[in-house]
């Protein structure tokens, strides 16, 4: 207990987001050896550590960063197809072991590559700008896959090794997260949160703006290139369809509904909304409208006075420095 009482309120978080991630994990790992999984559980346990990989990525930049982005989907695109043609080219050379983290390694680097070449000019804009042309940036990498003879055109890429397993996608995403939230408190981290609150006073105290908002975006263009290659490898057939600016709204409404700023938030929020389709196949025709619902409510919620309200009464930071107050009023008397 005392243990825990010296423990920060960073180190604290930590550890109820592994726990989260651990708990779930075994969990699951118990109901698929006794039995107890379906068929369809098995099949969404992939899907959700993906969208948990896309959704705390994107969280750099519209959580952390502060910069509406739409064009996620596009660096989980470019991702996914650099690392399965890897995987095609080397499927007879290297042992799985080797070719899958490699693929892994060169999605990342590669969609890291086109966040640089993307935020060089995009980067100058904020706001709805920034939106809209990360938005056409994601819709123009579709078009141009799908007149790509070599990436298999509209058919669709195919022969890429089904590599993709549960455990090894639950590795990538506890080791992500790790690396994010390390970066999240390093030096960096704490500059690119600093542009969010107060771009105007970060440059003041000598914050380097166009630089820390390029690190985040690649940043988060790496590990969504991570997930595009886990999704290539998850199925027999990879097509650019899937990487439309449905995907893109998706991932931010997975961010939004966890809470913009909160790597936990949408782990938890990556499960539901990877869930929620499963839960409603009846209703599959109308799962953008039943998005887009969702989305309008929390925004109007979290702009609310009664949503304010609520987040103040509940803010980590004040109930911890609370409690710390209690207990030192208690430790004098």
């Amino acid at each position: 207990m005392k243990f825990l009482q010296k423990m920060s309120k960073d180190m604290k978080d930590r550890l109820i987001t592994f726990g989260i991630l651990f708990g779930a994990f075994l969990i699951v790992e118990i109901l698929i050896l006794t039995g107890g999984a379906s068929r369809h559980l098995q099949a969404m346990l992939i899907p959700i550590c993906i969208n948990m990989l896309l959704a705390v990525s994107l969280n750099l930049t519209v959580g952390f960063l502060g910069e509406l982005t739409l064009g996620h989907a596009g660096f989980m695109s470019v991702g996914a197809y650099a690392g399965c043609l890897f995987s095609i080219y080397c499927k007879d050379l290297l042992p799985v072991f080797i070719r899958y983290p490699l693929a892994m390694l060169i999605g990342g680097a590669v969609a890291a590559v086109f966040g640089i070449l993307i935020g060089i000019p995009v980067l100058r804009l904020k706001g709805d700008y920034l939106a809209i042309v990360t938005l056409a940036f994601g819709e123009i990498i579709r078009s141009v896959i799908i007149n790509l003879d070599f990436l298999g055109g509209a058919a669709g890429l195919k022969g890429t090794p089904q590599d993709a397993t549960f455990i090894s996608s639950f590795a990538v995403v506890v080791i992500s997260v790790l690396l994010i939230l390390n970066f999240l408190n390093s030096k960096s981290g704490r500059a690119i949160k600093s542009i969010r609150d107060n771009r105007i006073a970060s440059e003041s105290c000598g914050v380097q703006i166009t630089y820390y908002k390029m690190l985040a975006f690649v940043f988060s263009a790496f590990f969504a290139g991570i997930a595009g290659v886990i999704y290539g490898h998850n199925l027999n057939i990879l097509t650019a369809d899937t990487f439309d600016y449905n995907k893109s709204i998706e991932i931010l409404l997975i961010v939004v509904l966890g809470g913009m700023g909160s790597i936990r938030g949408s782990v938890i929020a990556a499960v539901i909304i990877t869930a929620l389709p499963e839960a409603l196949r009846g209703l599959d025709k109308y799962r953008m409208v039943i998005y887009a619902v969702l989305l309008i409510a929390i925004m109007i919620f979290n702009s609310s006075e009664f949503g304010k309200r609520i987040r103040e009464k509940y803010d980590p930071k004040k109930l911890f420095a609370k409690k710390n107050a209690v207990k030192k009023e208690n430790a004098d008397e």
